[in-house]
């Protein structure tokens, strides 16, 4: 891939399982909720293009597999078990290089309407 080439998203499968209305929760959280998804990437799958979580910070807990997560021209496997915040200054990509599904749990703060 050239650089200046963006993945195209493929293999991404996204569960909605809960989220919560912040702002009758938190002051000044008004039109913010709380969401928590189920992602899997089956084998060969990319969760790109590259992207930032400004506004959108998240927490990601790997249930199965291995994910592979660009940053800064850095590529990092993450395995089962592990977890990683993703807040604004993260851009990044995720692909999964194995031969099994990988699954995570994200949970993030977004704007309602997302």
């Amino acid at each position: 891939m050239k650089t200046n080439e963006q993945p195209v998203p493929r293999g991404i499968t996204v569960e909605l399982l809960a989220t919560v209305d912040l702002g009758p929760e938190i002051e000044g959280m008004a039109g913010r909720q709380l969401r928590m998804r189920k992602v899997t990437i089956e084998p060969g799958g990319v969760f790109g293009p590259v992207h930032d979580h400004v506004g959108r910070p998240d927490v990601v807990n790997i249930l199965q597999g291995t994910i592979t997560d660009h940053r800064d021209g850095v590529a990092t496997d993450h395995g089962q078990g592990v977890g990683w915040p993703e807040d604004s200054s993260t851009t990044h990509r995720l692909e999964n290089r194995g031969t099994i599904p990988a699954v995570e749990i994200s949970v993030d703060i977004v704007n309602a309407q997302e």
